[in-house]
């Protein structure tokens, strides 16, 4: 874990089998970092309906990092589920995003307040700007405004998502803080060595969304041969795979039987063989959309 460039901490008391890993840049005092559990749980595509009652479950199994965003249109319903759950706020991490149409300084601290509201918190653990959307050419004025939430104590921590290197030096270069994580699309097949690269050069935790693949690594030979021989099944392996690699990771499912496997991951480890035939699943199949060119609002229409 190493590779990440910050230190895996003890685990988490809320959950002991879950370690941390501190979070140093994009946070109010580097010298209390903020902890943020390497395992989550994500909320993406859970429908309204259904959030509050997939959150408390996931609470209930042990999650104890919960990841929702303005443009998934469940904060209210996932903040439900939290106050539900009965486990105490200050042992829950939770992050939410800015959506894209939100972009720009007085914008965001509008939206912001949106979702601090939607969720029933009064401090949002992770804040993050959800694309960088390039063609607009507004989240360097963004981040301003994160860095005003920063310091005014509203949220712990602020960080982006989807930013490719170049997005990520400029930040840098322009601004006073360093994002704390970049939350990517992030699986065997797509594994983005360029922006872990930049991430690390600048000290920025790497978290992987759609960690599986969204199900299609899952097949894979190489996982299924993995998975078999140590007695596991495949999705555990991919998880596995990505601690090991130091990333944090939010895999969902809306299955108690998924949510339990999938927080089943310490028992066991990979062998260096088995994480260097992972690596080499690599074949750049992008399953969202592209940084460089996405520029949708995430507005309903």
């Amino acid at each position: 874990m190493s590779e990440v460039g910050v230190s895996v901490d003890d685990m988490t008391s809320a959950n002991p089998t879950v370690p941390t890993i501190d979070l140093t840049h994009g946070v109010a005092d580097a010298a209390h970092p903020v902890r943020i559990p390497q395992l989550g749980f994500g909320t993406w595509q859970i429908e309204p309906d259904e959030a509050q009652g997939v959150v408390e479950r996931a609470i209930e199994t042990g999650y104890r990092h919960i990841d929702t965003a303005a443009g998934y249109y469940n904060e209210r319903e996932v903040g439900a589920g939290l106050r539900a759950s009965g486990v105490p706020r200050d042992d829950l991490f939770v992050t939410t995003k800015l959506r894209n149409g939100d972009q720009g300084f007085e914008n965001a601290l509008r939206a912001f307040e949106d979702s601090r509201r939607a969720l029933g918190v009064d401090v949002v653990d992770l804040y993050l700007i959800h694309w960088p959307v390039p063609s607009e050419d507004r989240y360097v004025e963004t981040w301003r405004a994160f860095e005003k939430l920063l310091a005014e104590g509203a949220v712990r921590a602020i960080g982006v998502s989807n930013f490719l290197p170049e997005h990520l030096d400029r930040l840098v270069a322009e601004t006073d803080v360093v994002p704390a994580v970049d939350q990517i699309e992030l699986h065997p097949t797509l594994q983005q060595p360029d922006v872990v690269a930049a991430c690390r050069r600048h000290g920025v935790v790497v978290e992987a969304y759609s960690p599986l693949g969204q199900g299609r690594d899952l097949a894979l030979p190489v996982v299924t041969e993995i998975a078999d021989g140590l007695g596991v099944g495949p999705g555990q392996v991919v998880l596995r795979w990505h601690l090991q690699r130091g990333h944090v990771v939010i895999p969902k499912t809306v299955t108690p039987e998924r949510m339990r496997a999938n927080l089943d991951v310490f028992s066991f480890e990979l062998t260096p063989d088995q994480l260097a035939a992972i690596d080499g699943l690599e074949d750049g199949t992008i399953l969202t959309a592209d940084p460089a060119t996405a520029s949708f609002t995430q507005f309903r229409s």
